[in-house]
């Protein structure tokens, strides 16, 4: 199947690791270019290289107001413009409520949400028809997770802002879309799982709760995100699509 992003142009936040670096892996094997972003300089050009010549790598903190016109000045200068862009970030420190402080909703609100937020109002001022916004978020922007009162807090949120903003965007052609992980075997995974006493009894317990019994790796989820910020999904706008094995029990 082509999913029509031969020389489509897309930025991709906290694209050098993880769930971010995943989908830019999948987006330029079929075709697209694609600016990733990450904290530090040197990881962000180390990211670009592995990916090929169609990417480009730049350092950019996603709580800096002028993040979002840097990156998109950048998109125009070395692509010409772009068509869509992905808004991943680290996800928030675990803790449940009564362990976590101020300082650190302060700090995942401006990085995870506010961030996010200006991100998307900016690229959206910029793109055409055609063009996309996605948000990488939880699965529990529908279902909180225990331990993670922060990212139970905000996920949600940003979900609503997504589809809100869909409905805003639509009647000029630009859709808005979010990707749901669930448990994907990434490093923020594998430090999740090892704040258990038993992390490998903690992986088995979560495993045994999903349908398709392991979990997800991270190109699969990569898979995912090119498709659904691919034109291949051009009537595809305003939903959250999970990746999470079966996890969620609604509709």
């Amino acid at each position: 199947m082509d999913l029509g992003l031969r020389n489509k142009a897309y930025v991709v936040t906290g694209g050098t690791r993880g769930l971010g670096h995943a989908v830019a892996r999948e987006l330029v094997a079929d075709g697209a270019k694609v600016l990733v972003t990450g904290h530090d300089e040197k990881r962000a050009a180390e990211a670009a290289a592995e990916l090929g010549p169609n990417a480009a790598g730049v350092a950019v903190d996603n709580s800096d107001p002028r993040a979002p016109r840097q990156l998109i000045a950048t998109a125009r200068e070395l692509y010409g413009g772009f068509d869509g862009v992905l808004v991943s970030v680290g996800g928030p420190p675990a803790g449940d409520v009564a362990a976590t402080t101020d300082e650190q909703w302060r700090a995942a609100f401006e990085s995870v949400f506010l961030g996010a937020v200006r991100l998307a109002r900016t690229a959206a001022a910029e793109l055409g028809v055609g063009g996309v916004i996605g948000f990488v978020l939880s699965s529990t922007a529908h279902e909180p997770a225990p331990g993670m009162a922060i990212s139970n807090g905000l996920r949600p949120g940003l979900a609503g802002f997504a589809k809100s903003l869909a409905d805003e965007l639509g009647p000029r052609g630009i859709r808005v879309v979010g990707v749901l992980p669930g448990r994907i075997a990434t490093d923020r995974m594998r430090e999740l799982d090892g704040l258990a006493p038993d992390p490998d009894a903690r992986r088995a317990a979560n495993e045994s709760a999903i349908p398709l019994g392991r979990y997800g790796t991270p190109e699969e989820f990569g898979r995912v995100g090119a498709f659904v910020l691919s034109p291949a999904a051009s009537y595809v706008t305003g939903v959250m699509v999970s990746a999470d094995g079966g996890a969620r029990r609604g509709w």
